[in-house]
């Protein structure tokens, strides 16, 4: 597998990163719906209506991407929607996510059909989320050829190992560059050396560690505690500075609460919160409400567990890149990519 390289990429988290990367300014901060549908011709388009400043931007950055990076191997994910299984655990999941805006919903449509066409593998499945499926694919064959995911997703950081990493889209390439700077001494980093996709931050397990306070296959356990804003994940409430800490010492969510049940009483369990204190350096408490929000706890890791299971019918071989140069052609033709063309 000399010189071979697997790059998976989250192709939900790109084409949004490069819809509102592309829009018009009057249409990003327009916050009235009837007066943003009004500016929605503003929007890149081609000759036949068909919205395409997200595609353009995206195809853009992957053919770049296969310029400099030379991946032999590729695929994408992309979410197909968000009533998946975790909707059925938890109703609430994503809940706070605003609808899809329709320029945006097309070219899902369009730009999995356009990769699709190309050559490209594409996944995306009515009960799995894209995540599922790249960690699915990643996991049957990292141990075959060194792989990567880009994406914006922090969720993806649990699937880091020794064979995988992360490359996380930073929104400024300032942040991709600070935070390649400071571990950059400590870890053997050189950007001269060791090239990466624009506004990317490359995440390998004592990476992790060092910036997010958690082993990645600590990263559920993180957000059970924590929960998860973006994806509305509940978490247990008011414990959030707590939670490295207590998983620095006790490994997952379940050893926290075994540590707890072995308490006999109440004066049991405040001597324990005593010792987190002094012990751990946690000032407030957490105890009241990990005991309340028990099941909440174990429910928002099981949210944000990525599934592994994602039946998958193909070999390595299957994810080769050999584009189809003469219909990548007539479709970006098509979609008036004329200046990606000399691109191929």
């Amino acid at each position: 597998m000399a010189n071979e390289k697997f790059i998976l990429i989250d192709g939900s988290s790109m084409l949004v990163t490069n819809y509102y990367g592309n829009l018009p300014k009057a249409l990003l901060f327009e916050k009235d719906p009837e007066k943003k549908e009004k500016l929605f011709s503003q929007i890149l388009h081609n000759d036949k209506g068909q919205y395409t400043n997200a595609m353009y931007g995206m195809m853009r950055t992957i053919l770049k991407i296969i310029a400099e990076q030379k991946p032999t191997h590729m695929m994408f994910a992309f979410d197909m929607t968000r009533d998946t299984f975790r909707r059925e655990k938890y109703p609430d999941y994503k809940g706070n996510r605003g609808e899809t805006p329709e320029p945006l919903k097309e070219q899902f449509v369009n730009m999995e059909r356009l990769l699709e066409e190309m050559g490209f593998a594409v996944f995306y499945d009515s009960r799995y989320e894209a995540d599922d499926i790249v960690g699915s694919v990643v996991t049957r064959f990292e141990k075959e050829i060194p792989s990567y995911i880009i994406t914006k997703d922090h969720d993806y950081l649990q699937l880091v190992s020794d064979y995988t990493r992360v490359w996380l889209i930073q929104t400024k390439q300032e942040t991709a560059d600070e935070l390649q700077s400071k571990y950059g001494g400590e870890f053997g980093w050189n950007a001269k050396l060791v090239s990466i996709p624009d506004k990317a931050f490359e995440v390998t397990p004592p990476l992790c560690l060092k910036e997010y306070g958690v082993r990645p296959e600590q990263i559920p356990d993180l957000k059970g505690i924590q929960g998860d804003t973006s994806d509305n994940i509940p978490g247990v409430k008011g414990v959030s500075s707590a939670a490295i800490p207590l998983l620095a010492k006790y490994g997952t969510v379940e050893k926290i609460y075994e540590a707890i049940d072995e308490c006999d009483g109440d004066k049991a369990l405040k001597a324990l919160a005593a010792s987190w204190k002094e012990d751990l350096g946690i000032t407030r408490s957490p105890m009241k409400a990990l005991v309340e929000y028990r099941d909440m706890a174990f429910l928002s890791k099981d949210l944000a567990q990525i599934r592994r299971d994602y039946p998958l019918e193909k070999n390595l071989d299957d994810f080769k890149i050999s584009i189809d140069k003469e219909r990548a052609v007539k479709l970006f033709n098509e979609y008036g990519f004329k200046s990606l063309v000399e691109k191929l």
